[in-house]
């Protein structure tokens, strides 16, 4: 019968000892005061604002290339894969860059789900948030500014239900393709399952990029795929149209529902959270 390979007992790593982190306290005053807090805090916000820069103008640009009434080509540009890569490519280079000094988050529902899960502090998680939106309006201002004649006549990248999609159908989208975002995320992030998989090199952006990929592809045609609210926040934001204000709920209610059903799920369910602290309470009876 094989053996547990939890907490060192894995025959590839046998010295290789895991125990879980202590949570994240939910007030640090410390981290205030350290210039890794406020340099990751930047490290976020450049991350969005290139990630909203190079994706947005993508999708302008694919636009502008089929736009039949203005010499376009309908099999011009991209096309829908294109995005999708456009997409999950710099999130997987974002995440690369970043990770080490901020966690490469670029993302509040990923940040939210972080925070529930006690990975970081609610300081951070609500300075991410605010920095992630920031970047992403600078992101989308930097399009316009450079392309606003393309920027208003193809939409600014602003998020909004398809014509022909009901808002439960979309915020469904958004819930799943979040899920499957986050919980990427926490898979390839997880420390017990680095330090029980040792032997097998983990490159924590790699799979993340490509969940972006694979829900982009997914969810395009429904919502131009959200998952992010700074992107669709900033993009509005600049955009500035009632449409894309009127749908933004959806990609705010949508990713963070995704975002907690994927923490819940990582660590109550597959990390055992819940079975733990019932054998915790059952022995201190």
């Amino acid at each position: 019968m094989a053996k547990d390979i939890e907490y060192g007992t894995d025959q590839y790593a046998p010295n290789k000892d895991y125990q879980d982190p202590p949570p994240a306290p939910l007030i640090d005053a410390e981290e205030l005061g350290k210039w890794s807090f406020y340099r990751a805090i930047i490290a976020e916000f450049i991350a969005t604002l290139l990630f909203l820069y190079i994706t947005v103008l993508t999708v302008i640009g694919y636009k502008s290339q089929s736009d039949t009434k203005h010499n376009g080509d309908e099999c011009g540009g991209v096309g829908i894969l294109g995005i999708a890569w456009a997409f999950g490519g710099m999130i997987f280079v974002l995440v690369y860059c970043t990770a080490g000094i901020s966690g490469g988050h670029i993302n509040p529902a990923v940040t939210f789900g972080l925070f529930l899960a006690r990975k970081i502090s609610l300081a951070r998680a609500v300075m991410y948030m605010i920095a992630q939106c920031l970047g992403a309006i600078c992101g989308c201002g930097l399009v316009k500014a450079f392309q606003k004649s393309y920027y208003v006549r193809y939409g600014g990248g602003a998020n909004e239900l398809a014509t022909g999609y009901s808002t439960g159908t979309g915020l469904a989208a958004e819930i799943i393709g979040t899920f499957v975002l986050v919980y990427t995320v926490f898979s390839a992030t997880d420390p017990k399952r680095n330090a029980r998989d040792s032997h097998v090199p983990v490159l924590a952006p790699l799979p993340i990029g490509f969940a972006v990929f694979m829900v982009h592809l997914a969810t395009i045609p429904i919502t131009g795929t959200g998952i992010n609210p700074a992107r669709s926040f900033g993009a509005a934001v600049i955009y500035g149209k009632d449409k894309a204000w009127d749908d933004q709920w959806i990609f705010w209610v949508g990713p963070l529902i995704g975002a907690a059903i994927a923490a819940l799920y990582h660590q109550y369910i597959l990390r055992a959270g819940a079975v733990k602290a019932l054998g915790s309470f059952r022995s201190n009876a």
